[in-house]
């Protein structure tokens, strides 16, 4: 990857507003009411996936962003754990396929390792952060899925530095949402609630950022 690809501004505008709305939803939330938190929450990586949707030949990448962003906006509605969750185990699976029909050649031995280790980290991973005694059927379930994102991002094709780095925030930003889940923060809650956003939304950009370069790389060396 050389560059990040320049896009005509009907493309910049909605990847800067994202930018935007994703980097200040955090420093606002306390202004916004119900309805309009709700629509400013979704509003970040809602507009990567309309970007993406501008985009010829990203249409997958729309719909990855697409199920995080209906996610995001479950998560706030009432018992919208499990549908929010739902919804972004929907985009952890089309993004699994997706990246497994862009697996790299030959394979980055290490990549391949911290694959292996990402899955193994899933199934472990509401043991490690969840009280004893916790339910944690159904979130290994999703554990397993977002760590197999994480370790087909990083035996993909895809930039480790943009793609499979955003894909490890994600892990680590549903990691400390978990934990809250559990009662468990980080100094303060407000301060844990800046972990889970920060590396969830930056993660989700660089995903974006990752497989829109990278896709641009190749069909310019084409």
């Amino acid at each position: 990857m050389r560059h990040f690809p320049s896009f005509p501004t009907a493309l910049r505008l909605p990847i800067i507003a994202s930018l935007i709305a994703g980097l200040a939803y955090p420093l606002l939330e306390s202004h916004f009411g119900l309805l309009s938190g709700i629509f400013a929450k979704g509003l970040g990586v809602g507009l990567l996936a309309l970007a993406a949707a501008l985009i010829p030949g990203q249409r997958v990448l729309a719909a990855i962003m697409a199920a995080g962003a209906l996610g995001d906006i479950l998560l706030e509605l009432p018992e919208g754990l499990v549908p929010g969750g739902a919804s972004f185990a929907i985009g952890h699976v089309v993004a699994i396929a997706f990246y497994a029909s862009n697996r790299r050649q030959p394979a980055l031995p290490l990549a391949t390792i911290a694959a292996v280790a990402l899955i193994l980290y899933g199934l472990a991973m509401p043991a490690l952060v969840l009280p004893a005694g916790a339910p944690r059927g159904a979130l290994t379930l999703y554990a397993v899925l977002l760590c197999g994102m994480a370790a087909s991002a990083l035996i993909s094709r895809f930039p480790l530095r943009l793609t499979a780095a955003g894909a490890l925030l994600f892990v680590l930003s549903d990691t400390f949402l978990v934990m809250g889940l559990g009662g468990r923060f980080v100094v303060s809650t407000a301060f844990h609630g800046l972990i889970v956003w920060y590396a969830y939304y930056i993660g989700q950009f660089g995903i974006f950022a990752g497989i829109v370069s990278a896709s641009h790389d190749r069909a310019a060396a084409k």
